[in-house]
């Protein structure tokens, strides 16, 4: 595939930025125990935040942390600012873990904030790519925002290497390293012995790379105006992302949904038609896959053909009569037992998103052709 911009770029590095961000945890694992284990209580309230993007990554980590850290939720910075009151307890032991691109969004440095007012107990863990960005300069004891408060002893920095500071407008190995990161939080005691797993994500992604983006950019080549992900558990966060993707490289022009398998029948099946391309992101747990199955075979049976229907997964389900376009295979899916799994899946999305901007006529790096969406979100005014 020939280089065509920043995007691309930051699709095809992910694997790389993977294994390197592993290492430098490894370098770090004692620090970073330290800091857990001091402020990781049975009463702490833990609490993933991002804005967009970033908060898909606590969506989607939500559901596999929980078996780690009980007391966890994802909750978005943008919601943070307008009811903080409300989603922050002023008693309880708070550890904020913000999900950041650049840093310097102004809902991330307002939760830090208000975070910081509200609780009485709070520490935080910035897991960011910019090292010159507001929340890391607060890290290193700079004065990068003079209304942030609090001090740097309570804030864990983990700095992602220096090219996951996608310079596109979509984010994309930004979202992928952010996510993998938390999960080797989570895992930081066993890391050591979950390279294996890690790597096995990474080789994924490439075989997705290697064997099915050919056959994406035909897809995505193709007409469709809408465009529908599906997935359970992790994998709904992964389709919250993968929805974005595909929505804004296409400038809106392909208007898309997400949402979980069960959850689709109950009103948004009615956005399926035959300009609708859909994505099953299927998991490998059979007592879930069974669900999955039923919904694909239903929206295959009471609609006209969709568009497109792409369906991934660890291996070829079962679904007949279900013609699929296309079925891209993970050899190392999210099995129980292995979490990071779930990471190669946001691959389709980006992909698909990359090459329907081409085909949309739009530039992937800067698709916003009316400049309603920027790489850092503008016009935000916090209310004090």
């Amino acid at each position: 595939m020939a280089n065509t911009g920043f995007t691309f770029n930051e699709i095809h590095q992910q694997p790389a930025m993977w294994r390197k961000e592993l290492a430098a945890l490894l370098a770090k694992k004692e620090e970073i125990r330290a800091f857990m284990h001091k402020y990781l209580t049975p009463d702490t309230d833990i609490v993933l935040t991002g804005a967009g993007t970033s908060a898909f990554i606590g969506d989607a980590l939500q559901p596999v942390m929980r078996g780690m850290w009980h007391n966890v939720r994802s909750v978005a910075t943008t919601d943070i600012v307008t009811h903080a009151k409300y989603l922050l307890d002023e008693e309880r032991p708070l550890l904020l873990i913000s999900f950041a691109r650049s840093g310097n969004s102004p809902e991330s440095v307002a939760a830090v904030n208000l975070a910081n007012k509200i609780c009485k107990n709070v520490a935080h863990v910035y897991i960011t790519c910019n090292k010159n960005g507001k929340l890391a300069k607060q890290a290193n004891g700079e004065n990068g925002d003079a209304a942030l408060n609090g001090g740097k002893d309570n804030i864990l920095l983990l700095l992602l290497p220096e090219e996951t500071d996608d310079k596109s407008l979509a984010m994309t190995s930004s979202f992928s390293t952010m996510l993998l990161t938390c999960l080797m939080l989570g895992h930081i005691d066993t890391l050591d012995k979950d390279q294996e797993m890690i790597e096995k994500t990474a080789k994924n992604a490439e075989a997705v790379m290697a064997e099915y983006e050919e056959k994406l950019k035909e897809i995505a080549n193709r007409p469709f105006e809408r465009g529908v992900f599906l997935g359970s558990g992790a994998l709904k966060g992964i389709a919250e992302e993968c929805h974005l993707k595909l929505q804004e490289l296409t400038d809106g022009a392909v208007v898309c949904k997400f949402d979980s398998f069960l959850g689709f029948r109950h009103g948004p099946k009615a956005v399926v038609n035959s300009k609708s391309i859909v994505v099953y992101l299927m998991t490998e747990q059979e007592d879930v896959q069974r669900y999955e199955r039923d919904l694909v075979k239903q929206v295959d049976a009471n609609n006209t053909p969709v568009a497109q229907i792409i369906v991934i997964a660890g291996k070829a389900p079962e679904l007949p009569g279900v013609k699929a376009d296309l079925v891209v295979r993970m050899p190392y899916g999210p099995k129980e037992n292995d979490f990071y799994g779930i990471v190669a899946y946001v691959l389709v999305g980006q992909l698909l998103g990359y090459y329907a901007s081409l085909a949309h006529g739009l530039n992937p790096d800067a698709p916003s052709v009316s400049g309603n969406i920027h790489r850092v979100v503008e016009g935000v005014t916090i209310y004090e």
